[in-house]
């Protein structure tokens, strides 16, 4: 089996634990609660007869009462950097949290555009989608409430790492 470091990274109630908590069990809270520090979930799935076990870093939210932890990025095998598309400041917050996780690592980064089943307050413009096709190997907008495109977007982290292989 072989173990994969995933990081979730993003502003404060982007919703990077409802994310994990959808896709490893399958549920979702109204409830919001702040992650401290880290929060490491297990996932084991196979694709193309190749064992994985993900394992999720759920990443406090980076804002102003809490900076960028750059210890969190070592060993990372891809990078999750989540937005809110009801916060537009999410997806500039986004891009500063890439430009310092990018002073410890190289891992490739997707883009999740979160919340989607709430009306969106931004939308990104053709010269915003030219620069996400440089910095990032994917772009997704999903629904921890609803569940939209979870599961594909950890597909498509699972199918990223087969072709590695």
């Amino acid at each position: 089996m072989i173990q994969k470091k995933i990081c979730m990274l993003g502003s404060s109630a982007v919703g990077k634990t409802s994310l994990v908590r959808h896709y490893v069990d399958g549920i979702f809270s109204e409830k919001y609660l702040t992650t401290l520090g880290v929060k490491i979930d297990k996932k084991n799935i196979t694709i193309e007869d190749q064992a994985f076990q993900f394992m999720l870093w759920d990443i406090e939210g980076t804002d102003q009462y809490s900076g960028f932890q750059p210890r969190y990025m070592r060993g990372a095998a891809v990078l999750i950097l989540v937005t809110d598309c009801t916060r537009p400041q999410s997806y500039l917050d986004s891009l500063d949290i890439l430009r310092q996780a990018r002073k410890e690592t190289d891992a490739p980064a997707i883009l999740v555009i979160n919340k989607s089943d709430l009306k969106a307050e931004w939308k990104l413009e053709h010269q915003q989608l030219f620069d996400i096709e440089k910095e990032f190997i994917g772009t997704i907008y999903t629904s921890a409430k609803t569940g939209e495109s979870v599961e594909t977007l950890f597909e498509l982290i699972g199918d990223y790492f087969v072709t590695q292989y």
